[in-house]
């Protein structure tokens, strides 16, 4: 890995983010990074304000004056907030705003590839993730690194295999613990696979500094290959799928190496099982152009477990008696939906479409708001719609479209609200990862119905989650204004670095907006999840400037496809 260049980079990052350490006033709250040229800019300022002005940063020059020309009273955080419009200014630079009788906020910039490095950041995190391997990287003077861990996944005594060791190494740590989660592990990729369908000549053309980046297969796709790699070893032989693998109980704040607590596969689950059959025909789709050979085996892969489930209709849920760490258990019938829409993606093959129809028939609703690891309906329908086989269903087809369009509008409508622009109305664990989850319905709706209010409002999630909201601080460790210092996360609290481990999205306020703590034991609102770093990449991937003069990472090669 090229660290001398992730230094550099990382290097000029920190001095770019430099000016936030001034001070600022708390009061007025925005996007900490700043705003694309042609994008809406808005400031919301929490404390009564008539005018106010945009300053250049390098000579204090006033280059844009206003009135506030808009309010909105915020009943989750109890507040008026009034809104500071300067759209019109274009010009690339750094600026501070000032309100007047309120103060100054804190610099940001106007930049074409404002998102180019963030992206980098928030995507390296899922390299700093990897389970069963030594990991290095440095951020903005810190190197953070751990030894090989886990190197003995795991045991088979809860499958009947005995004490006896078997193969379970590789993939990512789920969140702020260290174990490994099929059903998670399922909406992620999905997520992560879905950015890259969409998205692959942008994000090929930022490398990642990986290990393996001097091969021929873009950098991003060979982070995921070492979660599918791992996921390729749940399987059993009949095509049934492990669902976790995991100590019995949640260990404690260490680094990952140090955790020698013996770790265990657990039985099988038909979410799992379904939820696997997705990625592997995903990952097949995605490495054909690369690597003919690991594409057709994930596809076989994914044809086992989807045979395997067609003759065993029944829910399954894991028996996990015996452990306390993350359950996900969920009814299957949408990740059976999911596996049918994939499979059918991926080989063309009829009886695939006509599975994913018929279950798609008995849903009202195609689509929903409020998507994740529980619900993967969404990644089913996004993959049906985007398809351009022939042979699809117009009325199911339609009743897509038509679902995807009325909540990218409800989306929208719950931004108009809000004086942050979050355009997601509820609080619970891990709603910053849904609010990030909004980018993706937007950005996909955006493509099948152009809007630039769909558009906007993706950028306005973004703007949301690395600072315009109650607190004036990004919620993404290591990236924009006064981010999380305290994350639930055992590598940064049994770390020696002075800063958290650097590019993941924390949970959130809950059980509302008001109740977020920036603290190491407060798992509710600061754990960070793989499941919410994926979203997050996606919203980011989509703003990515691939003409910038000052891309992070090495240039990728050219894609072939």
């Amino acid at each position: 890995m090229r660290l001398t260049r992730i230094a550099l980079y990382c290097s000029l990052f920190a001095a770019i983010l430099a000016p936030f350490a001034q001070s600022a006033d708390s009061d007025i709250r925005m996007n900490t990074l700043g705003f694309l040229p042609d994008q809406v800019k808005e400031a919301s300022i929490a404390v009564p304000c008539d005018r106010f002005s945009i300053h250049r940063a390098d000579d204090d020059a006033m280059v844009f004056e206003g009135d506030i020309q808009n309010s909105v009273y915020n009943a989750d955080t109890a507040e008026t907030i009034a809104l500071a419009n300067f759209s019109e200014l274009r010009d690339a630079g750094r600026y501070y705003l000032k309100a007047e009788g309120v103060g100054r906020s804190a610099e940001f910039a106007i930049d074409p590839a404002l998102y180019n490095q963030p992206y980098y950041t928030v995507m390296r995190g899922m390299y700093l993730w990897r389970c069963g391997t030594a990991v290095s990287g440095e951020h903005d003077g810190h190197t953070y690194a751990h030894q090989a861990c886990h190197v003995n996944d795991a045991y088979l005594d809860y499958v009947d295999g005995g004490h006896v060791l078997q193969d379970g190494t590789q993939g990512w740590h789920d969140a702020g613990d260290y174990n490994k989660y099929v059903v998670n592990a399922g909406v992620t990729v999905g997520t992560m696979l879905d950015a890259w369908f969409l998205f692959g000549p942008r994000i090929s053309q930022i490398g990642l500094d990986l290990p393996e980046s001097d091969n021929n297969i873009p950098d991003f796709l060979d982070e995921i290959r070492w979660e599918i790699d791992w996921l390729l070893k749940m399987q059993m032989d009949d095509g049934r799928v492990y669902h976790k693998v995991s100590t019995r109980a949640f260990g404690g704040f260490i680094l990952p190496e140090r955790e020698t607590t013996p770790r265990y596969f657990t039985p099988w689950s038909s979410a799992a099982t379904a939820d696997f059959a997705a990625m592997t025909a995903m990952a097949a789709r995605a490495f054909q152009p690369y690597d003919d050979a690991y594409a057709v085996r994930c596809l076989n892969a994914a044809k086992l477990s989807y045979n395997y489930l067609a003759e065993h209709p029944q829910n399954v849920n894991a028996d996990l008696d015996g452990f306390s760490t993350g359950a996900y258990q969920t009814n299957d019938s949408d990740d059976r939906l999911w596996a049918a829409a994939e499979l059918w993606r991926a080989t063309g093959d009829d009886a695939y479409l006509q599975d994913f129809e018929q279950r798609a028939r008995s849903i009202n609703n195609k689509l929903d708001v409020d998507w994740g690891w529980g619900n993967v309906k969404n990644l089913a329908a996004y993959s049906y719609l985007l398809s351009d086989a022939s042979g699809r269903d117009d009325a199911i087809l339609n009743d897509v479209k038509n679902d995807l369009i009325r909540i990218a509008g409800q989306i929208v409508k719950t931004r108009d609200g809000h004086g942050y622009r979050r355009p997601f109305a509820n609080y619970y664990w891990g709603c910053n990862g849904t609010v990030a989850s909004q980018t993706v319905t937007l950005q996909i709706a955006n493509l099948i119905s152009p809007n630039d209010e769909y558009r906007q409002t993706a950028l306005d999630a973004i703007g949301h989650l690395v600072g315009r909201n109650y607190y004036g601080r990004s919620f993404i460790t290591g990236v924009g204004g006064n981010p999380p210092m305290n994350p639930h996360d055992r590598r940064s609290g049994g770390d020696t670095v002075r800063e958290p481990w650097p590019g993941y999205l924390v949970g959130g306020g809950w059980p509302g907006a008001k109740d977020w703590l920036d603290r190491q034991e407060s798992y509710q609102t600061n754990e960070i999840a793989i499941n919410w770093n994926a979203p997050m990449i996606f919203a980011l991937a989509g703003f990515i400037e691939p003409e910038s003069s000052s891309l992070p990472g090495s240039l990728q090669k050219a894609m072939t496809r």
